[in-house]
C-alpha cells in the first residue's frame, strides 16, 4: 500500500536515490536534511514511516529517535553507515524498528520497509489485548495461553515471558539486553546463553516440523524478532 515516507539525510545524493526509489514503489516522499527539519516535518506531515540517517549536521540522529517516537506512530528505519553492533542496539532500544547499513540494496530496503509497515496492524492488535495469530499459531497475552493448530502448547514461565515481550513488539527487533533485563529482572547471573536456550525451546515448541522460515528471527549479534507474516 502507498505510504507517506519522511527521508532524513544530510546528503542530497542519498535523498535523491531514496526519493526516486520510493516514488517508483508508489510512495509519497517528504525530505529533510537536518534533525530540526525532521522533527518539524514529522509533526506537520504525520508520515507513515521515517528513513533516518544518524550523521546529521545539527544533531546526532540517535538523539531524535525518542522525540520522533513521541510525535506519532511512524515506523522508524535507521539508514546509516555506522556498522557497530552497539550503534544498532542503541537505535533499536531507543525505538527504531529496524536498522539498514549503508551502502544498501534498494530492493532490500523496500522489503524491510514493507515488512515494518505491514506489522503496524498486528502491533495495534497487541496493544488492544487481542490474540495474535501467525499461521496456526495463536498467542493470547492476557490469559498466557498459546495454541498451535488448536492444541495447547505448554511453555515454562520464562518461555512465556520471552514470547510475550517479543509479541508485544511483533515485527520489531528486541535486543538481547532488553530481553535479559525484562525477563530475568536484572539478575546479574543471567547470561546470553540462557536466552539462547529459551529461544531454542520456543522454536521447537512453536514451529511446524518443516517450517518455512523460523517464527523467531535471529538478528545476529543484536537480538530477536517475532515474525507475523507467513
Amino acid at each position: 500500500m502507498p505510504a507517506r515516507i519522511l527521508v532524513v539525510d544530510d546528503e542530497a545524493a542519498i535523498r535523491r536515490l531514496l526519493r526516486n526509489t520510493l516514488l517508483r514503489a508508489g510512495h509519497e516522499v517528504v525530505e529533510a536534511g537536518t534533525a530540526a527539519d525532521a522533527l518539524r516535518l514529522a509533526a506537520a506531515e504525520r508520515p507513515d514511516a521515517i528513513l533516518l540517517d544518524l550523521g546529521l549536521p545539527d544533531r546526532d540522529g540517535l538523539g531524535i529517535i525518542p522525540l520522533l517516537r513521541k510525535q506519532g506512530d511512524a515506523v522508524i528505519l535507521v539508514v546509516s553507515a555506522r556498522e557497530a553492533v552497539e550503534e544498532k542496539v542503541t537505535a533499536l532500544d531507543l525505538g527504531a524498528e529496524d536498522y539498514v547499513t549503508k551502502p544498501f540494496d534498494t530492493e532490500e530496503l523496500l522489503a524491510r520497509l514493507r515488512v515494518a509497515l505491514r506489522h503496524r496492524g498486528p502491533a495495534a492488535e497487541v496493544a488492544a489485548g487481542k490474540v495474535v495469530v501467525r499461521g496456526d499459531l495463536a498467542i493470547d497475552l492476557d490469559r498466557r495461553i498459546v495454541t498451535r493448530g488448536g492444541a495447547d502448547v505448554h511453555l515454562t514461565r520464562k518461555e512465556h515471558d520471552v514470547l510475550a515481550l517479543l509479541t508485544r513488539h511483533i515485527g520489531r527487533i528486541v535486543t538481547h539486553d532488553r530481553l535479559l533485563a525484562s525477563c530475568w529482572g536484572g539478575d546479574e547471573d543471567a547470561r546470553i546463553e540462557y536466552l539462547r536456550i529459551v529461544i531454542r525451546n520456543l522454536r521447537q515448541k512453536l514451529e511446524a516440523p518443516d517450517p518455512v522460515g523460523s517464527v523467531i528471527a535471529n538478528e545476529l549479534g543484536v537480538g530477536y524478532r517475532l515474525r507475523s507474516d507467513g
